[in-house]
C-alpha cells in the first residue's frame, strides 16, 4: 500500500531502524534523505514497492513557496523519490543551482517550489507527500498529490 494519512516516516537504510522521524532528525540544507512511510499500528515500513520511496529534505521555512509551506512541517518537505520521466530514483542534489536531479536523464526539480520541473525531460513535478506534526513526529497528512512514477508506469 502507498503511504497513508497517519503514517509515520522513517529513514531507509538507517541505523535507527524504524524510529519515527522528528524534523530535527533531518539536517537543515543537507543532501536528500530517502525514507519510507511506516504503518503506526504494526510498525512495518511500506517498502514493498520502490514506488513508495520518499525523498525528504529540510530547508529554512522562509525559503519555501506558499504552496510548499502548506505541505511542509518546520521546513521538511517530502516527495516521491521516483522520477516522473522514466521512473528512476531521484538521488542527486546539485548544490549550486539548489535542485534535485535524476541520475538517468538529468531531469531537475525545485524542492522549494512543489518539485516543479526546471530542467530535463520530466513531464511533470514530483508528487508531494503532504506532512503534519503529531506528538513531535513527522506524519503523513494526505496521499501523494499525483500519480507516482514515470510515464510508462502506473501506481
Amino acid at each position: 500500500m502507498p503511504p497513508r494519512p497517519g503514517d509515520l516516516l522513517v529513514l531507509a537504510d538507517s541505523d535507527t531502524g524504524t524510529a519515527p522521524l522528528k524534523p530535527a532528525d533531518l539536517k537543515l540544507g543537507a543532501d536528500p534523505y530517502l525514507g519510507w512511510a511506516l504503518d503506526p499500528n504494526d510498525k512495518v515500513p511500506r517498502d514493498g514497492t520502490r514506488l513508495n520511496q520518499i525523498l525528504l529534505m529540510r530547508f529554512d521555512p522562509s525559503s519555501l513557496t506558499d504552496r510548499e509551506k502548506a505541505w511542509a512541517v518546520d521546513g521538511v518537505v517530502a516527495f516521491s523519490a521516483i522520477c516522473t520521466h522514466q521512473g528512476c530514483t531521484v538521488t542527486y542534489w546539485l548544490t549550486a543551482p539548489q535542485v534535485l536531479e535524476c541520475p538517468c536523464h538529468q531531469s531537475q526539480y525545485n524542492p522549494r517550489d512543489a518539485a516543479k520541473v526546471v530542467g530535463g525531460p520530466a513531464p511533470r513535478p514530483l508528487p508531494a507527500l503532504p506532512l503534519k506534526m503529531a506528538g513531535g513526529l513527522l506524519v503523513v497528512a494526505a496521499p501523494f498529490t499525483d500519480r507516482v512514477g514515470g510515464e510508462q508506469q502506473t501506481y
